[in-house]
């Protein structure tokens, strides 16, 4: 056997594509976004079942994604997917983003986040410093070898849910129960119906995102036709458990009314279980739990460039893989761009349009579902969408709503995604002009041969 042939096969087991999925979708979002819903909501049924919702429409997005991973199981996510539902043009506008600044900025927000939680326990150092240094040294985890990254991503993210499986555990074993109910009561259907529960429901679907992350390197897994859809629907029901377990200790033990327009609800709530000490056990914690974040990200950013590169022969470098078997010059590329938005700050500005992008991308990918099935009746799906078609169009229904209405609220911005994208199409027209040349090149070549 060729060696090159055995760096190259799948590496990555069910377990590790679960941990990538769960640690893309645990970050800041969960403790810290519970204050904003209940200066509006102060019903504790009605703001779980907000958290619910969420995972509901997360889960259906995964049962759909596990179907096109089971069907075309091959690194890249979106940009793949659009690229042999719709368009190469479409899929590429989809990777576009997703290379550039699609997991950039999102890192490079954990990054920083994590920075401010440890300097919260330990003043003397620098945020920026220490988020440098966090993404420099995950990135050169993940371009040594995929084996050592796979056990770094399952270690933080196995330690991140046991910290979270502990702070529940205590919670309930310490925290001196509040006087709210978790059971209906009259007018919480009103509550669900209003307008502040709907507006709540695009914050808690961003605490969500990462539900996918599994399709973004699906070529590495396993037996993918079984593993990657598996991984999708177990990864995001773990979720989906923990936010809710998460967000009922929360108000369990702390008065609704001091969580009420607060940021820091898991350092209020840890300081009600631990004491004084409370709120830097929680810094620690979210400290920790971004570490898996991050890693997870820079594992699977890469990969979307990669496909990127294999496809596009402007891009043929970003494809490269070093004797490991790992995409290196595609993850120094996304780090590039990470410490450049570090270091200006800048990230901050391109997450208020990525979400308007991102969202318009997963809803064409789920609405492809219906493509996909229309254009290829006979092909093998190793995987169907459970509960099809009420699943996906539960999904599309809703974030159709979420587009609407961020695209409303936030037009500026939007229109600033879209130019992102409008940019993305010149740079697609400059690359299959110069495929189309090199093809033309080799045709004549092989005349002249012949």
């Amino acid at each position: 056997m060729n060696p090159n042939q055995s760096q190259n096969k799948p590496l990555i087991s069910l377990f590790t594509a679960i941990s990538i999925v769960v640690a893309n979708m645990i970050g800041t979002g969960v403790f810290t976004s519970l204050g904003f819903q209940a200066i509006d909501i102060k019903s504790g049924f009605a703001l779980l079942f907000l958290w619910l919702v969420g995972g509901v429409v997360a889960l259906c997005g995964a049962l759909v994604y596990g179907e096109l991973g089971a069907v075309m199981p091959r690194s890249g996510g979106e940009f793949y997917y659009l690229s042999k539902i719709y368009h190469p043009a479409v899929g590429f506008l989809s990777g576009w983003v997703s290379a550039t600044v699609g997991f950039a900025a999102p890192i490079a927000l954990a990054a920083m986040a994590l920075g401010e939680y440890f300097v919260g326990v330990f003043p003397l150092f620098n945020k920026t410093a220490i988020a440098l240094t966090v993404v420099i040294a995950v990135s050169l985890v993940h371009s040594q070898n995929i084996n050592i990254g796979s056990y770094f991503q399952n270690f933080f993210t196995l330690l991140k849910v046991l910290l979270i499986v502990s702070l529940i555990g205590c919670g309930l074993v310490l925290g001196k129960p509040q006087e709210i109910s978790f059971l209906p009561a009259p007018g919480d259907l009103n509550l669900i119906l209003s307008s502040p529960f709907a507006v709540s429901l695009v914050y808690v679907m961003y605490s969500y995102s990462g539900w996918n992350a599994a399709v973004y390197v699906a070529s590495e897994v396993k037996d993918p036709e079984k593993n990657v859809p598996r991984a999708l629907f177990t990864g995001t029901t773990i979720v989906l458990v923990l936010y809710l377990l998460v967000n009922f200790i929360f108000l369990y033990v702390a008065p609704i009314s001091e969580l009420s327009g607060q940021l820091e609800v898991g350092s209020i709530a840890a300081s009600k279980i631990f004491g004084d000490a409370g709120g830097k056990i929680m810094s620690l914690l979210i400290s920790f739990g971004l570490i898996s974040a991050i890693s997870s990200m820079v594992w699977a950013g890469p990969r979307v460039t990669q496909t990127i590169g294999e496809d596009i022969p402007l891009f043929k470098i970003l494809a490269a893989k070093n004797t490991n078997g790992v995409p290196h010059y595609a993850i120094l590329l996304q780090l590039a761009i990470v410490v450049v938005l570090l270091i200006t700050a800048s990230f901050q500005a391109v997450l208020t349009f990525l979400g308007f992008t991102l969202s318009l991308s997963s809803f064409l990918t789920v609405l492809g579902i219906f493509v996909h099935r229309f254009k290829y009746p006979d092909i093998p799906r190793p995987y169907k969408t459970w509960g099809y078609p009420v699943t996906p169009i539960i999904f599309l229904a809703i974030n159709l709503w979420m587009l609407v209405f961020i695209f409303r609220d936030k037009t500026g911005e939007s229109l600033a995604g879209l130019g992102i994208i409008s940019l993305g199409l010149l740079v697609y027209w400059i690359a299959v002009r110069q495929k189309l040349a090199n093809s033309k090149v080799n045709d004549e070549n092989q005349s002249i041969i012949k």
